[in-house]
C-alpha cells in the first residue's frame, strides 16, 4: 500500500506525469509509423524514385554516377559533345561517342540524393534479390509482396520527416508560443501528402529539410541583423549559410536554385548596412556550391545541367509527353518563346485553381491566405512573411515552366511539386490565424476551447484518418511494376547487355541491367527512309539490344491518340501485328517469347535466354 501512494505521489508531484505523457506520445507515434507502413507502404511507384535509388546504388557499388536508364536524348547530347569536341573518327577507328557500350554518365539527377542514398545503401544491409519464396512482412502467402530496398528507402525518408516536425517546432515556438508550436507539429505529422511522400521515395523530404535550414537561418540573420550583439562576423557567416543551403538545395532538385532570387532579396530587404556584403557573399557561396557540378556536365555533354536542362521545353507545344527523352536527333532549334509563353499561361491555371487552395492536401492552406490579411506586431513574423510570399511567387512560376508528363502520371506525388516545401510554414502561420480566432470566439465554458482545438486537429488531419480506413492499399504499384517479374527478364542478360523497355527506370532499379527508352519510332518497313529516332539507329549503330520489354504501360495505349497520331505509329503497327498475327515480324530481330503472347505484357529476346541462367556466366 505505501509503495503504490509512494508510486502516485512521484506521478503526481515528482514529474512523473510529464515522464508518462512523453511516453504515451513516443508510443502513438511508433504506432502511427508502424501502422501507416503495414496499411499504406507501396513500392517504389514513380521513374524519379527509380532513377534515383539505381544512380545511388551504382555509386555505393563503386561504379560512379553512372546510370542504367539509357535516355536516347542524353545519347544525343553525349555524342554531339564528343564531336564538337574529337571531331569524326578517323579511317579504320571506332569510338563510343554516347559512352553506351560502357557506364553511361548520369545526366538527369543532381548529386545530392544519390549520394546520399549511397551513403545509406553502405550502411544498411539492402536485399536487392527477391527471394524466390517470401516471408512475414515481405510476402503474401509465401510470394512477393514488398522489395526491402523500396522499404528501407521509405523508413529513412520518415526519419528525415520527424526531424523536419522537430524544426518546425522549435521555429514556431521562437516565433510565436508553445501553443502555436504544439498545434503545427501535429497537424503537420496528421499532413498524410507528406507521408505518401516519405514511402515515394523521392527526395522531397531531403529537400524540405534543406529548405527548413534555410528558413531557420534567415531567421537569426534577420534577428542579428535588426538587433546586433555579436558582431559583423555572425551576419557573414549566416549569409555564407544561406548560399551554401540554397547551394546544396539545387544540387538535391535543380529548381529549387531559383530559391536563390527571394533569399538575396530578403538580404537586400533587410540586411541592415552590409546589405550588399552579405548578399554578394551568399551569392559567392552559392555558385560556389554549384560550379563543380555545372563543369562535370560540361566535360560530359556541354550543358550546364544535362537533360534536365530541358524541361521547361517538355510537355508543350515542341514536345508533347517524354517525346524530347525518347529522341535520339531532336531539333532544338525551334522558336520557342511564343511556345514556352503559352506553356507558362496553361500551367498557371490549374495552379491557381487546384494546387493553391489545396497546398499540402489539406484546407489550412485557407487560412495561410486570409491570415495575410492580418499583421503581427512581431517583425520577425512579418518579415518571414514577406520571404514566403516571395517563394511562394518564385515557386509558382518555376513548377508551371517545369512541369513535364511526369507531373501528368503522379499528380501531386512528383519531383515537379514545388510548392510542397512550403507546406510546414504555411502551417504555422495557419495554425497561429486559428488561435488568434479562437480567442476571440465566446464560449459558454473556456474547456470548450480543447473541444474546438481537437476537432481543428481532427479535420486537419481527415486524410491522413481515411488512410487507416478500408480498403487496405496494395503495396505492389502494379500496373505496371511488378518487381519479380522485371528482375527475371532481367537476369536473362549479361551486365554488359543492352534492353529496350517502356519503363527503363524499373529495369535499371529492379532488374540491375542497362536499359535504354523506347525509342519514339520502330520501323515496320526496312525499305522505310526515316531511320532516325528508332529501334534499329540503337541496334545497329550504337550496341545490339537483346532484350524488348513492354508492361501495360505501354501496352494499354489509346489506339488512336497514342498509336495512330503519334511518332509511336510504328511501334503500335508491330505490336497489333504480333498480337494479331501471333508472329513477330521478319524484320525484328527479336523474335523470341517465354510465354507466348501475353495481353497485358511483351518479353521478346534474340534468343531463348531462359532455357540458360545468363546472369551467372
Amino acid at each position: 500500500m505505501e509503495v503504490s501512494q509512494e508510486l502516485i505521489h512521484k506521478l503526481e508531484v515528482g514529474g512523473g506525469m510529464r515522464h508518462m505523457r512523453i511516453g504515451l506520445a513516443v508510443l502513438a507515434v511508433l504506432v502511427l509509423i508502424v501502422g501507416y507502413n503495414w496499411r499504406d507502404f507501396r513500392n517504389l511507384g514513380t521513374q524519379e524514385a527509380m532513377d534515383s535509388a539505381q544512380v545511388g546504388r551504382n555509386i555505393a557499388q563503386g561504379k560512379g554516377f553512372s546510370t542504367l536508364f539509357i535516355r536516347p536524348f542524353s545519347l544525343f547530347l553525349v555524342k554531339r559533345h564528343y564531336l564538337e569536341t574529337h571531331g569524326l573518327p578517323g579511317l579504320g577507328q571506332t569510338a563510343d561517342a554516347t559512352q553506351i557500350k560502357g557506364s553511361h554518365p548520369d545526366l538527369a539527377n543532381p548529386p545530392v540524393y544519390p549520394f546520399v542514398l549511397a551513403g545509406l545503401m553502405k550502411v544498411l544491409p539492402f536485399h536487392y534479390v527477391i527471394p524466390k519464396r517470401s516471408q512475414g512482412f515481405w510476402g503474401n502467402d509465401g510470394g512477393f509482396w514488398r522489395y526491402q530496398p523500396d522499404f528501407l528507402i521509405a523508413v529513412f525518408n520518415q526519419l528525415l520527416f520527424f526531424v523536419i516536425i522537430g524544426l518546425v517546432f522549435r521555429l514556431a515556438l521562437r516565433l510565436f508560443d508553445s501553443t502555436v508550436a504544439w498545434l503545427s507539429a501535429i497537424v503537420l505529422l496528421g499532413t498524410e501528402m507528406f507521408w505518401r511522400f516519405s514511402v515515394s521515395g523521392l527526395s522531397t523530404m531531403v529537400l524540405a529539410l534543406i529548405f527548413i535550414g534555410l528558413v531557420w537561418c534567415l531567421v537569426l540573420f534577420e534577428e542579428e541583423a535588426r538587433e546586433p550583439g555579436r558582431g559583423a562576423g555572425r551576419l557573414l557567416i549566416f549569409a555564407l549559410l544561406l548560399g551554401v543551403l540554397a547551394g546544396v538545395g539545387a544540387m538535391t532538385r535543380y529548381s529549387f536554385g531559383w530559391l536563390i532570387l527571394p533569399v538575396l532579396a530578403f538580404l537586400l530587404l533587410f540586411g541592415g548596412e552590409r546589405r550588399v556584403i552579405v548578399a554578394v557573399l551568399a551569392l559567392v557561396a552559392f555558385a560556389v556550391i554549384m560550379a563543380p557540378w555545372v563543369v562535370r556536365n560540361y566535360k560530359v555533354s556541354g550543358t550546364p545541367f544535362g537533360t534536365a536542362g530541358y524541361a521547361i521545353y517538355e510537355s508543350s507545344g515542341l514536345f508533347s509527353e517524354f517525346h524530347l527523352q525518347r529522341s535520339l536527333e531532336p531539333d532544338l532549334n525551334q522558336p520557342a518563346l511564343h511556345v514556352l509563353s503559352s506553356k507558362l499561361m496553361a500551367n498557371l491555371r490549374p495552379i491557381f485553381q487546384n494546387d493553391l487552395p489545396r497546398l499540402g492536401g489539406s484546407w489550412l492552406s485557407g487560412f495561410f491566405l486570409v491570415g495575410l490579411l492580418v499583421s503581427f506586431r512581431s517583425e520577425a513574423i512579418t518579415r518571414l512573411r514577406y520571404f514566403m510570399l516571395m517563394c511562394l511567387f518564385v515557386l509558382v512560376v518555376v513548377q508551371a515552366l517545369g512541369r513535364t508528363q511526369l507531373a501528368e502520371d503522379s499528380p501531386d506525388i512528383n519531383s515537379e511539386n514545388l510548392l510542397v516545401l512550403l507546406v510546414p510554414l504555411i502551417l504555422i502561420y495557419g495554425v497561429s490565424l486559428f488561435l488568434m480566432l479562437l480567442e476571440q470566439l465566446r464560449l459558454p465554458l473556456r474547456e470548450l476551447r480543447y473541444v474546438v482545438t481537437g476537432l481543428f486537429c481532427i479535420f486537419a488531419c481527415l486524410p491522413m484518418i481515411f488512410a487507416f480506413l478500408p480498403p487496405k492499399s496494395i503495396p505492389v504499384a502494379f500496373p505496371p511494376y511488378f518487381p519479380p517479374a522485371i528482375q527475371t527478364f532481367g537476369g536473362w542478360l549479361k551486365e554488359t547487355e543492352l534492353s529496350m523497355s517502356d519503363v527503363p527506370w524499373a529495369m535499371a532499379w529492379y532488374g540491375q541491367r542497362q536499359c535504354v527508352w523506347l525509342t519514339l519510332r520502330c520501323t515496320s518497313d526496312p525499305k522505310d527512309p526515316d531511320t532516325h529516332e528508332d529501334f534499329f539507329a540503337i541496334n545497329d549503330y550504337l550496341k545490339p539490344i537483346s532484350e524488348l520489354y513492354l508492361t501495360p504501360l505501354g501496352m494499354d495505349r489509346r489506339f488512336l491518340t497514342q498509336w495512330v497520331k503519334s511518332p509511336d505509329q510504328s511501334w503500335g503497327t508491330l505490336i497489333l501485328n504480333i498480337q494479331m498475327a501471333r508472329k513477330v515480324p521478319d524484320y525484328f530481330p527479336l523474335h523470341e517469347s517465354e510465354k507466348g503472347w501475353l495481353p497485358d505484357q511483351l518479353v521478346l529476346t534474340d534468343w531463348k535466354r531462359w532455357t540458360k541462367s545468363t546472369a551467372a556466366e
